[in-house]
């Protein structure tokens, strides 16, 4: 039982009506002025739905959790609109003014129409081009913060983010919703997080963060936590591959807490086992070695 967790959780259970605590910036440099005009509004817009709308259906307990979307417009054609977006979520850590970074997700395809003063409606049980794209996103940032604090605990949030995936077939916004072999899409990460074959990477990556905040008061006991999860990447590796969405998000995420965390680690064969279970990172990781 994570008791000083418990401790530590006690004087921030305060009852929000919303989960997100969203910082929205948007980049127009790719369309004309004219069009940036139109999008004068849009970033309070989209801050202000990420802020009030409740996600989970229930009032959330604890702190609101810290996020943000950068917005990068690409195209326009009259009120149809493409973008990239890079999203980024992180949570407090035990005993620390850092946070520990959950999510890093570059999203290249985001299709929609918007209107001037167009009023949005958190409905996510149709489709929207726009709205279902954030309730998406939510619901994945609620689910790896929970992942963080209860074993398995984002399976309801993925399961919603994953539902949200089937009401875009037939919309003329569809791209970016479908399925796809590219190195990230928003099909195949709730693919992976919601198949058995990453279960036990689900469940280390819970006991991962038990040891980043355990790592403050015990510090060889929460490296011991953080780097098992090594352990579990090579047994993975060797069973069914772990060429996937879910792992290359982990990786281009945490590869940088994972090296700050462990650079004084007793046994520095991790960093060599690293390289081979995240191979885009190993230079990183030759620089531990060095």
């Amino acid at each position: 039982m994570r008791i000083f967790l418990i401790l530590f959780l006690i004087p921030l259970a305060f009852s929000f009506s919303q989960e997100l605590n969203c910082r929205v910036t948007v980049n127009y440099e790719g369309l004309s002025v004219e069009n940036r005009e139109r999008l004068v509004d849009f970033s309070g817009v989209i801050e202000s739905y990420m802020n009030t709308t409740q996600f989970t259906g229930q009032a959330w307990k604890g702190i609101k959790i810290d996020c943000s979307l950068t917005i990068f417009f690409t195209s326009a054609a009259g009120d149809d609109y493409s973008a990239q977006v890079v999203l980024v979520s992180t949570r407090p850590v035990f005993r620390s003014t850092r946070q520990s970074p959950m999510l890093t997700i570059s999203d290249p395809n985001w299709s929609f129409r918007y209107v001037q003063n167009q009023a949005m409606y958190s409905n996510q049980a149709t489709f929207d081009p726009i709205t279902t794209f954030l309730d998406y996103y939510a619901n994945i940032v609620i689910g790896f913060d929970w992942e963080t604090w209860a074993d398995l605990g984002g399976t309801p949030y993925f399961n919603k983010a994953f539902n949200l995936l089937n009401l875009s077939l037939g919309s003329p916004y569809k791209k970016g919703w479908e399925q796809s072999s590219a190195s990230y899409s928003r099909w195949g990460l709730c693919q992976d997080l919601l198949n058995d074959n990453y279960r036990a990477f689900r469940e280390a990556f819970y006991v991962y963060h038990y040891g980043v905040d355990e790592i403050q008061v015990r510090k060889k006991d929460g490296q011991d936590k953080i780097a098992s999860i090594v352990s579990v990447f090579e047994d993975m590796q060797k069973k069914t591959g772990i060429n996937s969405v879910l792992i290359k998000l982990f990786f281009d995420t945490k590869y940088g807490e994972i090296i700050e965390l462990l650079k004084d680690y007793p046994d520095y064969t991790i960093f060599n086992r690293l390289k081979k279970v995240d191979p885009p990172h190993s230079a990183k990781y030759d620089e531990m070695l060095r």
